[in-house]
């Protein structure tokens, strides 16, 4: 399989949007990150019971600063800057890499050297972005997962019960005891694991998730750092200038801070997958039409860059969008869209049962005729892993001598190829539009027509 899921390595076909948590990859980070601010926020008492739990266990650093524990509490920073476990991120194998002692000395001193801090303790502690640098939404993410990783094991043993993901014993490392306020060692616990290296694997809820934190940064620098208070008219205003200067003005963070509360109410999770609106089909589909068949001015990426955002909207949720990758077959250049089947209706349950298609690929081609050659390079594509149902995406309908040509590799290897062309797209962006059907609805109704001409 194309980027693998953790459900559609165990047969379970389930959709992104059915279930409430991130559903994890195996060879990739999701690049979303958890917020804190969002259970700050949110009207769960849980969540709110969550996020004081983590402010409560980052102010215990500071705590032990005071105390002359200053090592103990960069120890424990250090073990909670990094949780492979669950996945978040831009890493592409899964794996990060924790921050060393100075960095994290660096972080324990503010409750030292911002007399706020140190009387107070942080209310969010996202604000140590603005105070050292390097640190940003990825580093927070990790430390939130990390305080909070005893709740997300039991989050995921849950929903894995609820949707019958296997488990199994497998030890996780340096889980936070609100007890002792310290890291426990390795403790034994089921968990789904990635089959490629053993590691366990913890879900994370998709209500905590965002693109970018609502407290960040770049946020701030762009939007309410007092420029003209930092530098001089002709300087330039950079990260360190800012961060040096906030250490002096901790009331202008606090204002920052104060403000985003304020405006909470706007701050929502990210979804894992964001359709374009109908608007934009519309004219994506107009801008396709528009597009001359051939390659001459790169006319055919430009085509499948347009097929690609287009097909992963109006398909989704019943196809989730898994790859967009480029292979080469006999020296030629081929671009696939690749979904993941979720099997939601009895079409697609029907291809994966009769075809073994966990995964369908679509196959992009801007041309003005289809031709032998370009239905034998997508039958050599469909393998076992893959399944035998593809799809031909072209400009054009095909000829009778190539539609006896799909027929014949059904016959005699029971593939089934059907073709989508522009007619075809534009009759799905307009159900898209309308909601009165699913778009999905038309390439069920192409495979209707094939298999009626195909003998018994």
């Amino acid at each position: 399989m194309f980027n693998p899921r953790l459900t559609d390595y165990h047969g379970i076909q389930l959709a992104q949007a059915d279930v409430d948590f991130a559903i994890p990859f195996f060879d990739e980070d999701i690049p979303l990150y958890v917020d804190p601010f969002l259970l700050w926020k949110s009207p769960s008492f849980q969540d709110k019971a969550l996020h004081s739990a983590l402010v409560n266990s980052f102010n215990n650093l500071g705590y032990l600063a005071k105390n002359k524990r200053s090592d103990e509490a960069i120890r424990q920073l250090v073990l909670s800057s990094e949780c492979d476990e669950v996945g978040l991120g831009v890493s592409k194998s899964r794996k990060g890499k924790r921050i060393g002692k100075n960095k994290a000395a660096e972080i324990v001193s503010l409750f030292e050297l911002i007399p706020e801090y140190h009387r107070n303790g942080f209310r969010h502690f996202e604000e140590i972005q603005f105070y050292v640098d390097s640190i940003s939404k990825d580093r927070i993410c990790d430390i939130s997962c990390s305080f909070l990783k005893s709740f997300l094991i039991d989050f995921t043993i849950d929903q894995c019960e609820i949707h019958s993901i296997p488990l199994q014993d497998c030890a996780v490392g340096n889980l936070y005891c609100l007890d002792s306020y310290d890291f426990r060692e390795n403790e034994i616990v089921k968990l789904p694991v990635n089959p490629k290296t053993g590691a366990p694997i913890v879900f994370v809820p998709k209500r905590w998730l965002r693109f970018t934190p609502w407290i960040s940064f770049e946020n701030y620098f762009k939007t309410y750092c007092p420029q003209d208070e930092i530098v001089n008219p002709g300087e330039t205003l950079d990260r360190v200038k800012v961060l040096n200067f906030n250490r002096h003005n901790y009331g202008l963070v606090n204002s920052y801070i104060a403000a985003k509360e304020r405006k909470s109410k706007d701050c929502c999770n990210d979804p894992l997958f964001k359709q374009i609106p109908i608007l934009s089909a519309k004219r994506k589909m107009t801008t396709i039409k528009k597009i001359l068949t051939g390659n001459k001015d790169k006319a055919d990426k430009k085509y499948e860059d347009a097929i690609v955002t287009l097909l992963a909207s109006i398909f989704y949720p019943h196809l989730d969008f898994a790859a967009d990758q480029v292979r080469t077959d006999s020296g030629v250049s081929i671009r696939d869209l690749v979904f993941y089947n979720t099997r939601k209706g009895s079409f697609l349950e029907d291809m994966s049962t009769q075809f073994n298609s966990r995964q369908i690929v679509f196959e992009m081609k801007n041309v003005q005729e289809i031709n032998r050659e370009h239905i034998f390079q997508l039958n050599r594509y469909m393998t076992d892993e893959l399944g035998k149902f593809g799809v031909l995406v072209t400009r054009n309908p095909l000829k009778k001598v190539r539609r006896r040509n799909l027929v014949d590799l059904w016959s005699g290897q029971r593939k089934c190829i059907v073709a989508l062309t522009d007619a075809d797209i534009e009759l799905m962006v307009d159900l898209y539009e309308n909601k009165q059907r699913d778009p999905i609805d038309v390439l069920q109704m192409k495979y209707v027509e094939f298999m009626r001409e195909c003998p018994v």
